[in-house]
């Protein structure tokens, strides 16, 4: 006889008797009403699933409501289906793409005839909350793969997705009132409970990714649980345009990229080059203060180089094509590690010698697709703040501790917060298994040591060595990736980079690929969203505007302007228009002083300070002490302006 009871195992340990095909909302109700109403979804042995399952006698359930974070990602992904059932209703015949949750919200590609415009998005939008009124239930149904080609006979997109599943293949399909989709699941238990919801934009996005595949639209919308979550997402989304690193980049003249010249290629304009030269003169004193070599190296190489680096194994679609010279083909180096190498191995090292640290801001290129470029921060060419460290196996700890000590000093000095990331070994990683292990060991023991909060990534680390990620988080508290330090077991053996030892044998040294602050395209892209164009003084394209009141004050303008000068500040002196005018162009250019001279201050040999956001307030100041005050706030690297 058919067992008619199951067990179901509880976080906390209790058990609970349910009725043979129960499944997790019949345990929620079980538990109580209050948990029934709330119930979302599942974990069940490790694996979010609907409501609606039947669970297995002696599973483990973790039921999920809107205060788990596992929950929200179920809502986003329902959301994208309620989206899809308003595009199919405003437009019959759209093909159905895909449709998964992101970090911030989600997204749904669909193939029409042409682009939505912003009337239909309003549209989109307003079915949706049809769809949301009318409550229908996610349903979930196994079929075979000759049924689900019978129900998206109209549909190409799933058409072609079906044809890549195996006969055997578990396929399921979700449905909610008249939408029906190729789909694993979970969804929520039914469209009523989406209540908060946005679209936000609409791009177009190549099927499957494939530039040389059909366009579709692709509408991006966000969902959370409550109105409050909503509203401060999206205002988080409007001061996050404020900050485009491409409107402020034009708007202060910093950089662009123009069609002659090609995409993902950026062009650095005097303010914007003034940023990056101090930025990286900044780094190089640093880096040298630190115990690092700067070295130099060309822009392209033989094919020969990459072949021994592998990059034309695993790279070459990111790279550029070859250009050939009497058979001999040359790349434009997508990376800088090979070239460190080289100048490593061009003579004999001792274990004295170690560790030894190549720094260089090189210049690379690679090629991105024109639908991933995104201006500075997605490029083609980017100069990368790169070193090579070569190491004995015994100073791997020391050194990350000397790394970590480094991002900290920069990350502080650009107003950054941080966490850490540590990735292990992966399944393919290559070389001694037991020696890839006990370099994470070490890692992760020189993170707990210092304190430092960071994540376990088990199996992403590279397949040559573990890895620690620096993830930084900006104004807006959007996280970015920052620097990398990479553990590297396989390039020492491809290369042959040794050292003699004390034994006076021969050793495989050990190479830790970092950058601390990634491309400066990226960096610099990031770090004015970071500041919403309103770089600190130390790093500021222009530093003081002196402004005369008026014509007859210009000469003392142009003396307090010379002073500025004299000690190292970038100035200028604006004598045009009125003087409202050239505040308020201060103002928008995002100048940190302004210097007003008129009569009183021409006569006492002072100057009305206005600084940047202060509104209106002006200070009087003695002239020595106002060249005082900045140079002590560049020296000291002083993140805003002080009142």
């Amino acid at each position: 006889m058919q067992n008619q009871t199951i067990h179901i195992s509880l976080p906390d340990g209790r058990s609970v008797a349910l009725p043979a095909r129960a499944t997790s909302a019949t345990l929620a109700a079980e538990i109580g009403p209050g948990l029934a109403r709330a119930a979302l979804a599942a974990v069940v042995d490790g694996e979010i699933v609907d409501l609606n399952r039947p669970l297995s006698d002696g599973a483990t359930v973790r039921l999920l409501t809107d205060r788990d974070p596992e929950s929200l990602g179920v809502l986003r992904h329902s959301a994208a289906h309620v989206l899809a059932t308003a595009v199919r209703e405003l437009v019959p015949g759209a093909g159905i793409g895909f449709g998964p949750a992101i970090d911030d919200g989600f997204y749904y590609d669909f193939d029409v005839p042409e682009p939505f415009t912003p009337e239909q998005v309003e549209a989109i939008e307003k079915l949706m909350a049809g769809v949301v009124q009318s409550d229908h239930p996610f349903e979930r149904q196994v079929v075979t793969k000759a049924e689900a080609r019978d129900l998206f006979a109209d549909d190409p997109l799933k058409l072609e997705r079906l044809a890549e599943f195996d006969e055997d293949e578990v396929i399921t399909v979700y449905g909610d009132g008249p939408f029906l989709d190729l789909c694993r699941g979970p969804h929520i238990p039914s469209t009523g409970r989406l209540k908060h919801f946005k679209l936000l934009s609409v791009a177009g996005a190549y099927w499957r990714g494939d530039e040389r595949r059909q366009m579709l639209q692709r509408i991006y919308g966000t969902a959370f649980f409550n109105k409050k979550d909503l509203r401060t997402h999206l205002h988080r989304l409007e001061e996050a345009k404020k900050r485009d690193h491409r409107v402020l980049g034009k708007r202060l003249d910093l950089f662009s990229i123009q069609e002659e010249v090609g995409p993902g290629f950026v062009l650095w304009h005097p303010n914007g080059g003034r940023v990056r030269r101090i930025i990286e003169d900044f780094l190089r004193e640093t880096l040298v203060e630190h115990g690092y070599e700067i070295v130099y190296t060309p822009h392209v190489a033989s094919e020969e180089l990459y072949r021994i680096s592998g990059h034309l194994d695993v790279f070459a679609d990111d790279m550029f094509p070859a250009m050939d010279d009497d058979g001999t083909r040359f790349r434009m180096k997508p990376m800088n590690c090979p070239h460190h190498f080289m100048i490593y191995r061009s003579q004999v090292r001792s274990y004295r010698d170690l560790p030894l640290r190549f720094a260089e801001l090189g210049t690379c290129y690679r090629y991105e697709r024109s639908g991933t470029l995104h201006g500075m921060l997605r490029v083609r060419s980017f100069t990368q703040d790169d070193a090579h460290i070569f190491i004995r196996e015994d100073q791997i700890a020391e050194e990350y501790n000397r790394l970590l000590d480094l991002g900290d000093y920069l990350l502080k000095v650009f107003g950054y917060e941080y966490r850490a990331a540590l990735s292990t070994r992966p399944e393919k990683a290559i070389g001694d298994a037991a020696v890839y292990d006990a370099a994470s060991d070490r890692l992760a023991e020189v993170l707990r040591d210092r304190g430092l909060d960071y994540e376990l990534d088990e199996g992403g680390g590279a397949f040559y060595g573990p890895k620690v990620d620096i993830l930084v988080t900006d104004a807006l508290g959007r996280e970015w990736q920052g620097g990398t330090f990479q553990l590297d077991f396989l390039m020492p053996e491809r290369f042959g980079l040794e050292y003699v030892g004390a034994d006076n044998h021969r050793h495989r040294a050990v190479v830790i690929h970092r950058t601390l602050l990634g491309s400066m395209e990226r960096f610099i892209g990031g770090l004015i969203e970071h500041y919403g164009g309103a770089f600190p003084l130390w790093l500021a394209p222009v530093q003081v505007r002196v402004l005369p009141v008026s014509e007859q004050w210009a000469p003392s303008a142009r003396e307090l302007a010379a002073q500025l000068e004299e000690v190292g500040l970038r100035v200028e002196t604006e004598e045009r228009d009125t003087l409202g005018y050239r505040i308020r162009a201060a103002e928008t250019q995002k100048v940190p002083y302004m210097g007003i001279v008129g009569e009183r201050e021409a006569e006492a040999g002072t100057v009305s300070v206005r600084m940047r956001g202060a509104g209106r307030k002006q200070v009087n100041m003695e002239r020595g002490d106002f060249v005082r005050r900045l140079t002590e706030e560049v020296a000291s690297r002083t993140l805003g302006v002080r009142e």
